[in-house]
């Protein structure tokens, strides 16, 4: 047999011929890759999830009873924004919203799917097809900023702020978040010459995320990158892998301070820095300002069982919710916002129970762990419910709950993965 069942992977799977494995496992990669790519819709990334959901089902995909709950609350999610839309329908962009939750909804399971059977390689794809398509998008990001096509202003930026292949920079920022933490993770824990290799693609990365202007994404950044070594320091098997890695935290820090002090010598940068630095935005203020908002909707949504419909609430008030879960109450009544904030703090109650287990991939877990918690806090100050990379953190986490329980159980030297390299 050319390769050996292992505990994350399912029998099946593993028995396949090695070209249909192979298949697999690029399509796992450049479903990460095309991730970045959504200026457009059907984005890249729909395009190549649908595709790659139709091959893998036609080899051996398999639901799993453990998946039930989750499939559920998804189904009762979206049928909560179906119902709430019916009245809204004729409407400009809510048909397309729908069938976007909808999608969102089997990508999930896709990815909860996917990655529950030979996980150590699967997620090793995925990591390195997110990685890939970061960088695509930072150096679009930057392309654009820096005005290095001729004739290309406005190209790949919006307001003056880097979107790359975005269409927006706040998202822009919260992609690179997970794809910065794996980069990060190898800086501070690899040999030289991959972690050197790294250590320039966090560079490039980080410097795309602070072009964003997104202050979310900041904070997003520091704070899930705190919160991702503090846990390889507490899991790590050795001092010296804890002292190393605490030592190059500490370098990468002073080296991040030193480019951001560089960048804000440039007045163009420092002016943007300070405007989108300041805690006094006109938007965040008042009685209808963001946070104002929430408060007035969130007493609306009491009242209203069924909601007001997808991409209604603008009309009731300056802007949109900026809140995913009080969106969830508005754009699809109680069903939806009784689901949505069960499903998103479910996932998350249960990933800290699988952060201090041996796993083959605990390392890649971890910066997963971290950049969807960093998103779950970042649901209440903005809108993520259509972020394509928050259902595929979500589903992949559901696949690593599953692939963990089964590693637990065979896990001996007879299907034992080896670590990852990563």
């Amino acid at each position: 047999m050319a390769y050996a069942a292992t505990a994350g992977s399912s029998l099946p799977s593993m028995t396949a011929a090695p070209g249909v494995l192979a298949l697999q496992r690029a399509l796992v990669w450049l479903v990460g890759a095309s991730g970045a790519i959504v200026f457009i819709e059907p984005s890249p990334y729909e395009l190549v999830t649908l595709t790659a959901s139709v091959i893998f089902f036609a080899t051996g995909l398999r639901m799993r009873l453990v998946f039930v709950p989750v499939l559920l609350l998804l189904f009762l999610l979206n049928v909560g924004y179906t119902i709430s839309a019916v009245a809204v329908m004729d409407r400009p962009n809510v048909g397309n919203w729908i069938a976007t939750s909808w999608y969102m909804a089997v990508t999930v399971m896709f990815f909860a799917m996917v990655v529950s059977e030979d996980t150590a390689a699967r997620l090793d794809m995925l990591r390195r097809g997110l990685v890939v398509g970061a960088m695509i998008a930072s150096a679009a990001a930057l392309v654009g900023y820096f005005n290095l096509v001729p004739g290309g202003h406005g190209l790949f930026t919006l307001y003056e702020r880097a979107s790359g292949t975005f269409k927006d920079p706040n998202v822009l920022g919260a992609f690179l978040i997970l794809p910065a933490l794996f980069a990060l993770q190898s800086v501070v824990s690899d040999k030289f010459r991959k972690s050197f290799r790294n250590a320039l693609a966090l560079g490039v990365m980080s410097l795309a995320i602070l072009l964003a202007f997104s202050r979310a994404a900041w904070g997003g950044l520091v704070l899930t990158s705190a919160f991702m070594l503090a846990l390889m320091v507490l899991t790590s098997r050795s001092q010296a892998q804890r002292s190393r890695i605490i030592v190059m935290a500490i370098v990468a820090v002073i080296l991040a301070a030193a480019l951001i002090a560089v960048l804000l010598s440039f007045d163009s940068i420092a002016d943007m820095f300070k405007q989108r630095a300041s805690f006094d935005q006109s938007y965040d203020e008042g009685r209808f300002g963001r946070f104002g908002r929430h408060i007035l909707g969130a007493d609306m949504a009491l009242d209203l069982p069924f909601g007001i419909g997808p991409l209604q609430f603008h009309n009731y008030f300056p802007e949109d919710t900026h809140n995913s879960y009080l969106n969830a109450f508005m754009s699809g009544g109680w069903l939806s916002g009784v689901c949505y904030p069960a499903l998103v703090f479910v996932t998350a109650m249960t990933g800290f129970r699988y952060i201090f287990v041996p796993l083959p991939w605990q390392r890649t877990y971890l910066a997963i762990f971290a950049a969807y918690l960093g998103t779950v806090g970042e649901s209440f100050i903005i809108d993520t419910d259509h972020w394509r990379h928050f259902w595929m953190m979500l589903g992949t986490m559901w696949g690593l709950f599953v692939a963990a329980e089964r590693y637990k159980v065979t896990s001996d030297h007879t299907f034992r993965e080896p670590l990852q390299a990563s």
